[in-house]
């Protein structure tokens, strides 16, 4: 009785061990503050047919002879983001740019509508999860549009990829967008994109190979409806890229993404 009793105090002590490790891992793990664990968020990640590398391992020759014109490919360790990704946490980012005006677009494919508000009313208002019914005309999304001027301080900290295309520049598009938001297929010149909080699911098609969407329905939709659907042949590159991973696409290839999480970003377009 007294062995049952030591098995017993040694067994519930393990496990509210487990569960104060658990929590204290998820409070440090907490998203800079964009998400909480009562948060909604997507949970499939789906699967990866793209190439993830240690950015150690890929020379920048070989990135031009392998993927610059011809394929997506994600690199790990590419950029250190340390500091700009502190300066990227909810209360840093709110009590510096709150005030500030940011200028939102619809998230469909061709973004006609743009309305401008406070960094402080998008994220109090507009920053929410999307449902599947959601039209993108109906859907105001932070992503590009921004004005570099007033987010140069911001950008000064943000060390963008180094495996830059022969004879091109970047040019920086930031955005914050809750779960279950993204943009709807599209396509335009080459570029990287990093996560610098949350993850964001990626899907690609060459250029020669325009996938069928309807351009007011959200990437969410499409994903539901459209995906499960689809013949093998007509499957896309897919991957889902988190913190610390830099995601490069070639120049008019198609993509359409999807945050999974609360999720802040940042694109460096090669023009």
């Amino acid at each position: 009785m007294e062995f049952q009793k030591v098995v017993y105090n040694t067994c519930t002590q393990f496990v509210l061990l487990c569960f104060i490790a658990l929590k204290a891992e998820r409070q440090s793990d907490d998203g800079g503050g964009w998400s909480v664990i009562s948060d909604f968020r997507l949970q499939d990640e789906g699967p990866c047919n793209i190439d993830v590398l240690d950015s150690s391992l890929l020379s920048y020759r070989q990135f031009i002879e392998r993927y610059a014109y011809s394929r997506p490919v994600i690199l790990r360790g590419l950029t250190d983001n340390t500091k700009f990704r502190t300066l990227c946490s909810k209360s840093r980012l709110l009590e510096e740019y709150g005030e500030r005006r940011v200028r939102l677009s619809t998230a469909n494919t061709y973004s006609y509508k743009k309305v401008d508000v406070p960094l402080q009313e998008y994220v109090d208002i507009f920053l929410r999860p999307q449902s599947v019914d959601t039209l993108g005309s109906d859907t105001l999304y932070f992503f590009g549009d921004n004005n570099f001027t007033e987010w140069q301080s911001l950008f000064d900290y943000y060390k963008s990829p180094p495996y830059v295309l022969p004879h091109t520049s970047g040019a920086y598009s930031f955005g914050i967008a809750g779960p279950g938001t993204g943009v709807p297929f599209h396509w335009h010149g080459p570029g990287y994109s990093e996560v610098i909080y949350g993850r964001k699911r990626w899907f690609l098609y060459p250029p020669d190979q325009e996938p069928h969407f309807h351009p007011n329905r959200t990437t969410l939709s499409w994903l539901m409806e459209t995906y499960p659907n689809l013949p093998e042949v007509e499957a896309p590159l897919e991957c889902t890229i988190r913190p610390g991973e830099v995601l490069y696409f070639p120049d008019h290839w198609w993509h359409a993404t999807l945050n999974l999480d609360t999720s802040v970003f940042i694109s460096t377009f090669l023009g």
